[in-house]
């Protein structure tokens, strides 16, 4: 088969997955490794928009866009760990930035966006739990 038709016949899959790896890495790589290392270095300073503390704040945040965006990104456990990403958007669109002019929640409300839509199709095909599925 030429790579050509592979990709007609699978650009769904193909999309999803490169939405999927592509905001997942980059929120990991950007947002969510430095809040993963500010945590652990003993960062006190951090936005607490719903009063549950800066520290614990910090670290659901840092497990969500850390650890989650790079299962999602993988493919493992996708609309599971895609549950605390829209969660945590939802609260940086909606109550973080709820005052601010759109422009300044804009990058928060494209993460939203693109994590709803991938709770909604799903991962795709090409994800890291088909290389452990056994076909009898």
């Amino acid at each position: 088969m030429k790579i050509t038709e592979f990709f007609k016949r699978n650009y769904p899959n193909t999309g999803i997955g490169l939405l999927r790896i592509g905001f997942g890495v980059m929120l990991a790589i950007v947002h969510g490794w430095p809040t993963v290392k500010g945590f652990f270095a003993g960062v006190t300073e951090y936005p607490d928009p719903l009063g549950l503390g800066s520290r614990i704040t910090m670290g659901l945040m840092g497990f969500a866009e850390f650890f989650c965006a790079m299962l999602v990104a993988l493919g493992l456990f996708t609309r599971i760990t895609l549950i605390p990403l829209i969660i945590g958007f939802l609260v940086a669109v909606f109550v973080f930035h709820g005052n601010d002019p759109f422009d300044v929640k804009e990058r928060a409300f494209h993460y939203l966006i693109v994590f709803v839509v991938l709770f909604i199709t799903g991962p795709g095909s090409y994800v890291i739990t088909n290389l452990f599925k056994r076909k009898f």
